[in-house]
């Protein structure tokens, strides 16, 4: 799997709407700022984000952007989803969807495999558990051994 930069900035921008005490708004400048994301990125990231139902904007004096739902119901998953699509797909089409021939076909499973194998990550960790840095054990489990840091 390859983070892209749209789904790496839209968690960073959450988490620091998530972190905002009061549900205050917060401008799509100021989270640049605190992120360090170019402007013009992000206003199109929070767009998505928006008509996918994770964010609300408000405009006016204390306008800005803030969270459609509350942190804890909102997961990577959703976010990657939001912004980029499906978590895994062949050439831009659904594992389940695609078809080989021959010998091939055992990648189908493989890529399925893969897909469950994400889920049980993304699909567990919140937004509110990122902007608390309290991380679920399995996923925590999941980085206790030395296989799991080394690049390959």
């Amino acid at each position: 799997m390859r983070v892209s930069t749209k789904s790496d900035y839209a968690l960073r921008a959450l988490i620091e709407l998530a972190a905002e005490p009061g549900d205050r708004a917060v401008t799509a400048d100021e989270l640049g700022r605190r992120q360090d994301i170019p402007h013009g990125f992000l206003q199109s990231i929070l767009g998505d984000l928006r008509k996918a139902g994770i964010l609300l904007s408000q405009r006016g004096q204390s306008g800005g952007w803030r969270m459609a739902r509350p942190p804890y119901a909102v997961t990577i998953a959703d976010v990657i989803r939001a912004v980029d699509g499906p978590i895994v797909s062949i050439h831009g089409v659904r594992p389940e969807a695609v078809t080989y021939q021959g010998r091939a076909e055992v990648l189908t499973p493989v890529w399925i495999a893969a897909r469950h194998a994400l889920r049980e990550v993304l699909e567990t960790v919140t937004i509110a558990q990122l902007a608390e840095g309290e991380l679920p054990s399995s996923v925590l489990k999941r980085t206790e051994t030395d296989d799991a840091w080394r690049t390959r």
